[in-house]
């Protein structure tokens, strides 16, 4: 028999987050374990489409053929309450919560009102949920009354790489890997960073500019603003050759993320045994293992530079930090075990 499901996701799956590339990477670990997958392009502008292109997804999701399962990425299903209500009586429907669209820093209040109803709607429709933290997961429970029985953790994997082996010279290199959007917290880590001039540190961001304009230009101008343009190079989206170049040449890996249904980022940078200095919100405290990076509460530039002041004026603790990272790296979950994990899943609603 067999094993079949449709994969709906909103617009390209090319698009250069760690959503994104969760959902590439597991339709890919999914098709070597034998599955065969419909995936189906939902269009673009989610999770606040217009009213036309959410009704274009609704034709889309309902011309999949009854009693198939179904996985939508919740970044789309959070917005598609009355599209979940029908497929949820014909379907097997299982949601994809990467994070709670709702949890999104930068809404104003009257779209995170609307985002948490619809969300919640949606996924009392499902099936099932997969999250890819516990963290999420019981976010889901608490906050949008999903039934714990109807959740699985699928968090995403690692592959080996190589392991950064910390510079030479008396300059500490700092990576920061995100979108340049107001969840990552890069106004904190440069407002951290502009108290700590007289250390010797050079900062590189790389992440998408495009998806928050605002967010880009506030960077700018905040490097601006503190005089640290001759410190800091902000390179955008770079190829994953370029990106793999700047985990193994960093010394420690930095992002003030105030919320994270995961954190991708930080796991690749254990994965290269880098030091983490980063915040306490959402999953971070279970993607990053104690004693390998330290973490503060979120929206705290004086405790972040305090972080930072730690890692960059000791090299002891550097190294320390770097050791623990290195025998983190070892105990990752791989992607193929992740897959078997949502294979399970799917095979249990269908």
């Amino acid at each position: 028999m067999v094993k079949r499901f449709a994969f709906a996701v909103p617009g390209d799956l090319a698009t250069p987050t760690g959503g994104y590339a969760y959902d590439r990477r597991m339709i890919a670990e999914l098709g070597r374990l034998g599955w065969q997958i419909d995936i189906v392009n939902l269009g673009d502008g989610f999770p606040m489409p217009t009213d036309a292109a959410r009704a274009a997804a609704q034709v889309r999701l309902l011309a999949i053929p009854e009693g198939r399962t179904i996985v939508i990425d919740g970044l789309a299903l959070g917005a598609l309450p009355e599209a979940a209500s029908q497929l949820g009586v014909r379907n097997s429907l299982l949601a994809l919560v990467h994070h709670p669209l709702a949890f999104e820093s930068g809404l104003s209040t009257e779209n995170v009102k609307k985002l948490y109803a619809s969300e919640r709607a949606a996924l009392a429709a499902a099936r099932g949920v997969l999250v890819t933290s516990a963290a999420t997961g019981r976010h889901l429970v608490a906050e949008y009354a999903v039934p714990a029985e109807r959740i699985s953790v699928v968090p995403p994997g690692s592959d080996p790489v190589s392991l950064a082996p910390g510079s030479k010279d008396s300059v500490v290199r700092l990576l920061s890997v995100g979108a340049l959007v107001p969840r990552k917290g890069f106004d904190v880590l440069i407002a951290a960073l502009a108290t700590l001039i007289e250390l010797p540190w050079r900062l590189t961001i790389a992440g998408d500019c495009t998806r928050d304009r605002q967010a880009a230009a506030r960077l700018d101008a905040d490097i601006a603003r503190h005089a640290l343009g001759d410190r800091i190079a902000v390179l955008g989206e770079v190829s994953a050759l370029h990106l793999e170049k700047l985990y193994v040449e960093a010394d420690v890996f930095a992002l003030a993320s105030r919320f994270e249904g995961y954190g991708m980022a930080y796991a690749e940078a254990i994965a290269h045994g880098l030091p983490v200095i980063g915040t306490s919100a959402g999953a971070i405290p279970d993607t990053v293992p104690p004693g390998v990076g330290i973490l503060v509460a979120p929206d705290n530039p004086a405790a972040f530079a305090q972080a930072l002041r730690r890692v960059i004026d000791d090299p002891n603790e550097r190294l320390q930090l770097r050791t623990a990272a290195r025998a983190a790296a070892g105990r990752l979950m791989t992607w193929q075990v992740s897959a078997q994990i949502f294979s399970r899943a799917v095979e249990a609603v269908g």
